[in-house]
């Protein structure tokens, strides 16, 4: 059977769970936060969820999808579905439930797999399956019981949902929802919807102009005195976190604590 995910520092998971579910694993996260899908992996697995990483799949594509890239992207999205798929295919019975995203820029564009090969006579109907199966971290738990989770002390949080999640995705409110259900206090941040400047690769090419408008971020951020600000894509954890007066981290950290 597909060995359970097995995070680089931290707790291991505990349970043999019948419940299942994939995780990509993704490129830059593992390097500049690896704390997320360890603290992932353990929530899931206090909710009778079993994590499993395939470990031949690795970038989602996203990066050169941006730099007009796509032959490049589409040889990352063909190599992560045949990675996935004898797990997927293991899965046929019902164990397999999704492939869950702990980056929303990942889960962006794995959700689109199934558009943007869908002209590949190989890998088009298994492109399709990938995405249905695909969600991101928050839709999971919101359709938990979380209640187990209730311990530690409510954070003031601002939370910063990145474009990948709310405009690519169009998942909204729910990740707030999860939070406040906990007891956290959430305080309100103008212009959420605008951009924090990460943007991907943006803040590296256009550094000037994503220098401005993470500091319109933060501005809005930081305005009612949070104790942490909370986001939920590696990209805009790290760029905000290069400026930001108060800790910047990954929202599931605030369900395992």
């Amino acid at each position: 059977p597909p060995a359970p995910f097995i995070p680089e520092r931290g707790l291991l998971q505990r349970g043999e769970h019948q419940r299942r579910m994939l995780i990509l694993e993704g490129c830059v996260q593992p390097v500049l936060a690896p704390e997320t899908n360890a603290a992932a992996a353990r929530v899931l697995d206090r909710l009778g969820i079993r994590l499993v990483a395939a470990p031949e799949a690795g970038c989602c594509g996203a990066i050169d999808q941006h730099l007009a890239a796509p032959e490049a992207a589409k040889a990352a999205m063909r190599r992560n579905i045949d990675a996935w798929w004898p797990h997927i295919e293991a899965g046929e019975g019902g164990g397999l439930e999704a492939i869950v995203m702990t980056a929303s820029g990942c889960g962006s564009l794995v959700k689109e797999y199934g558009h943007l090969l869908r002209d590949d006579p190989g890998y088009a109907e298994k492109a399709a399956k990938v995405s249905a199966l695909t969600r991101d971290l928050s839709e999971v738990l919101a359709r938990e019981d979380l209640s187990s989770l209730r311990s530690g002390a409510p954070r003031r949080v601002a939370f910063h949902p990145p474009c990948s999640l709310q405009h690519g995705q169009k998942v909204r409110g729910v990740i707030e929802g999860i939070l406040t259900g906990l007891g956290h206090e959430l305080l309100p941040v103008e212009e959420s919807h605008l951009c924090c400047g990460s943007a991907g690769t943006y803040s590296l090419l256009q550094p000037e102009i994503a220098g401005q408008l993470r500091q319109r971020k933060l501005s809005n951020l930081q305005a009612r005195g949070p104790e942490l600000i909370a986001t939920a894509n590696i990209g805009c954890q790290s760029h905000l976190a290069a400026a930001s007066g108060v800790p910047v981290v990954h929202w599931i950290s605030l369900l395992e604590a």
